[in-house]
């Protein structure tokens, strides 16, 4: 397979790239100008594309690349996959989903024990101690029990955490408290988390009136997509004190952050290392190989989405 093409489309993790390099013949598109300066001397050699969350794959990328075979993404999200173009062109796509599972969930529940326990802020000047609220007991709201909304729901319930949940369909099997409707969630909620898969319906999801309902004592936690949360609205929401405080990896203008929520004493913030361990990565990796390697074998995919 040392000769097939393989173009990645950004820095990743080095074991990726170094695993990448010993099977396939491996481009890497930052060495380059621009898209169209490696296209235009190396576009037909391209039998392979390997994406993740910050730089995707778009319909003109794939036109570009004539002999485009298959599109494995670094992640388990691929909203910034251009499906339609593929399916369109019957190029299979593959994520990486379950590997990083519980890494997404335990950042949940750091970025939640951060905020109730002031665990990133730095000490006051006075002496006066300061009483912070506990996560213990909580009620805890999930919008999407999919493989992470299910492992955070159980991280929630070992603090004793009552778990209601929004989906598409009502997973009677979970024993959770299922809302039909966001908005009643976030009402029941002191702890709203974002888990769910970006989708134009999904888009904005929070939006204000979810931030009003979930009230001033309320905080929420987004794992899932930037775009999930409606910012500026997040920004005021937390500026005036609408909403208790939020967690959040991700961003809805990733990689930008905007100063306000920089600022903020009630925000805690990690720059989208959900899936960031050591194991995880190299867990990942190792899916997105065994997915190249066994369509170039003629094999069945191990995670295709398409």
């Amino acid at each position: 397979m040392e000769s097939m093409g393989v173009l990645m489309t950004c820095p990743m993790h080095s074991y990726i790239q170094e695993e990448l390099a010993k099977r396939f013949n491996l481009f890497k598109l930052w060495h380059f100008p621009s898209f169209a300066a490696f296209a235009q001397v190396h576009g037909n050699s391209v039998r392979a594309v390997v994406a993740s969350v910050k730089v995707g794959v778009d319909a003109a990328t794939i036109d570009s690349l004539p002999k485009l075979e298959i599109v494995s993404t670094y992640s388990v999200g691929y909203d910034n996959i251009d499906l339609r173009k593929c399916r369109e062109k019957n190029i299979p796509v593959t994520n990486t989903p379950n590997v990083l599972t519980d890494d997404v969930a335990d950042l949940a529940i750091a970025l939640a024990l951060s905020l109730f326990c002031r665990i990133s802020h730095a000490p006051r000047s006075d002496s006066a101690p300061h009483i912070t609220p506990k996560l213990s007991g909580k009620a805890v709201g999930i919008i999407g029990l999919g493989r992470i909304g299910w492992a955070i729901a159980k991280r929630a319930e070992a603090f004793g955490c009552p778990i209601g949940y929004h989906s598409r369909s009502e997973k009677a099997e979970s024993g959770y408290k299922y809302y039909s409707n966001v908005l009643d969630l976030a009402a029941e909620s002191e702890v709203l988390v974002v888990a769910c898969t970006l989708s134009p319906e999904t888009r904005h999801i929070v939006n204000r009136g979810v931030l009003d309902a979930l009230g001033p004592k309320g905080i929420l936690i987004n794992i899932g997509r930037g775009p999930h949360v409606d910012e500026a609205e997040l920004v005021s929401a937390l500026s005036e004190g609408r909403v208790g405080g939020a967690g959040l990896d991700v961003f809805e203008k990733e990689p930008e952050v905007r100063e306000e929520l920089l600022r903020l004493e009630n925000v805690v913030l990690s720059p989208h290392v959900g899936s960031d361990t050591v194991e995880t990565c190299m867990a990942m990796a190792d899916l997105v190989i065994a997915n190249l390697e066994a369509h170039f074998l003629a094999h069945p995919l191990l995670t295709p989405i398409i």
